[in-house]
């Protein structure tokens, strides 16, 4: 929220400089993430006053005019035409620089010297009215800058306000923080109401035919009002903190809003068919024109402000065409109502937008200012308008909401808080923030918030506001009490750092997606229709529909982080994440949640250098990274299979990863569908594994075995197979061979080329052979190696290489 200094000095004394202030307020909880000056380069632009105006001699358009300040008189030659004797005026000295570039210089116009220029809103940058000089209040100072004159040199606080603290979305709200955390008095606008005979109730009524999402309504009408642009001090105001100036009264409803924090709203009374407001929920696929000119679909579930006839609001979000305030208005109705909150915030995230009203609606305001806000919207408009306010107010407020008392102990604040603060001093603190506090004995405070603090609801809130006021700074250091925890990790988070670890020393980075994503994000990994993946569970309030369903594979959010990086240049990638995924569950209600790790690496092996060559990533580099995880984690049995039927895969570039004859993840070379869909030029490799599974048959540690005390016999193996027989298959045969004493296996060689036959290839194998009992003799493992040999010609009509 912006928030202007000059704003806040009208409420509060600032007894500080800026930096100070922006401490005070961020220690207090209100963070104050920029502090931006504004009204620069107004310091030779001064206020001075037409003196005498005479005809330029040498040219019909132009007029010679005597402007003085309090020590100076200047010359100026000027060809507007809405200039008077006795007006105030700002004047542009000889050196200054307008912010249109232009920079002011002692000149002769048709043979007159001129000394100066007096200046338009548009050449001041301060408006677009192009017409004619700017004329200033007949009070503006003589002889100060434009800045100070008309209050634009100022700091514009730009707050972070959490969502709990909907009290500070006003300049008061922020003002009243301030006065509390400096001990002094907040100075409340003072209001000036001059009402005309009529009595509102003979012209008006409100009926609210839901008060639940409606608990107060507050409507007060102003007559005789003349439409037309704000003051320029408003204006400026407005402008300053974000909001566009659009007339004198809609411009007092949000001023006032951004004063008090209470949205107001006003309408043509004319338009108004019956004279009448009915508050009621909307008809089902009811349609209205908002103030945009947008036709939105309503339904049952929002509430809609009405005339005796029609609607004419969505309430709390944006007013309608058929009721906004025109140049011929005459007769304003003005809202000052409290909605409930929830339905507030609904309503505008079904319709897809939000205002500065909704915004504040949606975290609740203060119910107990509607009629405060109303009085001061109604001062202003009478005041700038010229209109007359109507003696009264409707206040529909059929269930007055009552705050309830909160039982505050002074022993429990200080020994949450580790302090030693006194009764009185708390009861200090809190009557400062406008709190009612009664004290019932010595020990126990009997607190009642304000209606505009709906966050203080237990005893250890107002501990929360006693520290703020306290300072968190003086809450002193002291260690945890009782024993350290001897709880050990559990079984599932030592694999999952292991894993991290081991990953991240392969040269991969950790990454972190979202859990919430679009149901259409799926469609890069061609999955079928009948993809359990695609029964995504929906969100019921979803932000936006890009984050409307949880994710069912982790993939599609890898894709998105990889082609943000190539998007800036980050070629070279590898990337992990390791979170649960959402699956469908056959007849429960939630999903069923597991945690995969899935990873994708692309680009060159290693970075550009000199004195190294470098390579593409492969599909062998992944897998060997895979091979290293499980060897690390003691994974047993795991073995890879060709698999030729994963849609975001490349065929004959992929495989399965098999555990106990079942699927525990897949990996290898991305389909070039599902690259082009996410714009990913080049190659890409994946990896997804079911870490829970993973989880669930390692064995997380590895056990010490002694060191052999014979030694070991090697015997090569070198085959020519089938060309499509994977290597895997024949080290498994081998190993499924009941012989003890085969204790590695190694693939050191696969050759294909002459002269091994086209359409076969060469795969070699290295076979330790050991006892643990004793020295294994030749005529032994070649006996062994023998029925291997004769096992494998049976299995896969394996021939020996020559």
């Amino acid at each position: 929220m912006k928030v202007s200094l000059n704003w806040l000095k009208d409420y509060i004394d600032i007894r500080m400089d800026l930096k100070e202030l922006v401490n005070l307020l961020t220690m207090g909880g209100l963070e104050v993430e920029a502090a931006t000056p504004m009204g620069q380069g107004f310091e030779k632009i001064v206020v001075a006053e037409i003196q005498s105006i005479r005809r330029h001699p040498n040219a019909d358009r132009l007029s010679l005019v005597e402007a003085r300040t309090p020590d100076e008189k200047f010359s100026v030659v000027c060809g507007a035409t809405n200039i008077r004797e006795g007006q105030r005026v700002p004047l542009a000295v000889v050196g200054a620089k307008l912010p249109n570039g232009v920079e002011i210089k002692k000149s002769k116009i048709r043979g007159e010297v001129s000394e100066g220029m007096l200046c338009s809103e548009i050449e001041l940058g301060l408006g677009k009215d192009a017409s004619g000089i700017m004329i200033l209040d007949s009070d503006a100072s003589l002889g100060v800058n434009l800045g100070e004159a008309l209050d634009l040199a100022d700091t514009i606080l730009d707050i972070s306000v959490t969502p709990n603290r909907p009290d500070c979305l006003c300049v008061i709200g922020v003002a009243r923080e301030i006065a509390a955390l400096t001990d002094q008095r907040l100075k409340y606008p003072s209001l000036s109401l001059s009402d005309a005979s009529s009595e509102i109730h003979q012209r008006t009524s409100v009926t609210l035919q839901d008060p639940d999402l409606c608990p107060r309504y507050v409507a007060r009408m102003i007559e005789g009002v003349t439409i037309g642009p704000s003051p320029h001090w408003m204006r400026n105001r407005l402008e300053k903190v974000g909001i566009r100036s659009i007339n004198n009264v809609v411009d007092v409803t949000n001023y006032v809003m951004m004063e008090y924090g209470q949205p107001l709203h006003a309408f043509d009374f004319e338009l108004l068919e019956e004279g009448r407001i009915v508050v009621r929920r909307a008809h089902t696929s009811e349609e209205f024109v908002t103030l945009d000119g947008v036709k939105r679909t309503l339904d049952e579930e929002m509430l809609m402000i009405c005339d005796g006839v029609k609607p004419v609001a969505i309430a709390g979000v944006m007013g309608g065409l058929n009721s906004e305030i025109r140049a011929q208005t005459q007769t304003v109705l003005l809202e000052s109502a409290y909605f409930h909150p929830m339905n507030n915030r609904r309503t505008s995230k079904k319709l897809g937008f939000e205002t500065e009203a909704s915004y504040r609606f949606g975290r609740g305001i203060d119910y107990g200012g509607c009629l405060n806000a109303a009085n001061r919207a109604a001062s202003m408009i009478q005041k700038l308008s010229g209109g007359r306010v109507m003696e009264g107010a409707v206040d529909a407020y059929p269930k007055p909401i009552r705050p309830n008392p909160i039982r505050l102990s002074v022993s429990g604040v200080n020994r949450i808080l580790g302090t030693e603060i006194s009764t009185k001093q708390i009861k200090t603190y809190l009557t400062n923030l406008e709190l009612d506090v009664r004290q019932e004995d010595e020990e126990k405070l009997i607190v009642t918030p304000p209606s505009f603090r709906g966050d203080l609801e237990r005893e250890i809130d107002l501990i929360e506001e006693v520290v703020r006021m306290d300072g968190y700074e003086k809450i002193p250091l002291t260690l945890p009490q009782g024993p350290p925890s001897s709880e050990e990790m559990s079984r599932e988070l030592i694999f999952e750092q292991k894993a991290k670890d081991l990953l991240i020393r392969h040269g991969f980075f950790e990454v972190v997606t979202y859990s919430f994503t679009a149901p259409m994000s799926l469609n890069g990994l061609c999955l079928s229709p009948d993809d359990p993946r695609r029964q995504c569970l929906p969100i019921l309030n979803p932000l936006t529909a890009d984050s409307s369903v949880m994710r069912t594979s982790l993939i599609p959010g890898l894709m998105e982080t990889a082609h943000y990086n190539l998007s800036h240049k980050n070629v070279n990638l590898r990337i992990f994440e390791l979170k649960k995924t959402y699956l469908p569950a056959q007849g429960e209600r939630l999903p069923k949640e597991v945690k995969y790790l899935s990873g994708l690496a692309m680009g060159m092996d290693g970075e550009i250098h000199w004195a190294s060559s470098v390579r593409g990533i492969d599909f062998y580099d992944v897998k060997g990274c895979i091979e290293d995880l499980f060897e690390f984690l003691q994974v047993k049995g795991a073995l890879f299979d060709k698999a030729g039927d994963i849609p975001y895969l490349h065929p004959g570039k992929s495989s399965k990863i098999l555990l106990g004859g079942e699927v525990l993840g897949v990996l290898g070379e991305v389909h070039p569908e599902t690259l082009s869909h996410y714009e990913i030029p080049g190659k890409a490799y994946l990896f997804e594994i079911d870490f829970d599974r993973m989880v669930k048959n390692g064995v997380g540690e590895k056990k010490f075995r002694p060191l052999p005390k014979f030694p070991a016999v090697h015997r090569d193996l070198s085959l020519v197979v089938e060309d499509h027989l994977e290597a895997e298959k024949v080290e498994e045969a081998i190993r499924l061979f009941d012989q003890p004493f085969i204790d590695e296996i190694k693939l050191f060689d696969v050759y294909r080329g002459a002269p091994v036959p086209h359409g076969k290839k060469s795969i070699s194998y290295r076979i330790r052979y050991q006892a643990g009992d004793r020295t294994l003799t030749d005529d032994e493992v070649n006996q062994y190696h023998e029925k291997v040999i004769s096992r494998l010609r049976g299995v896969f009509k394996a021939e020996l290489r020559g």
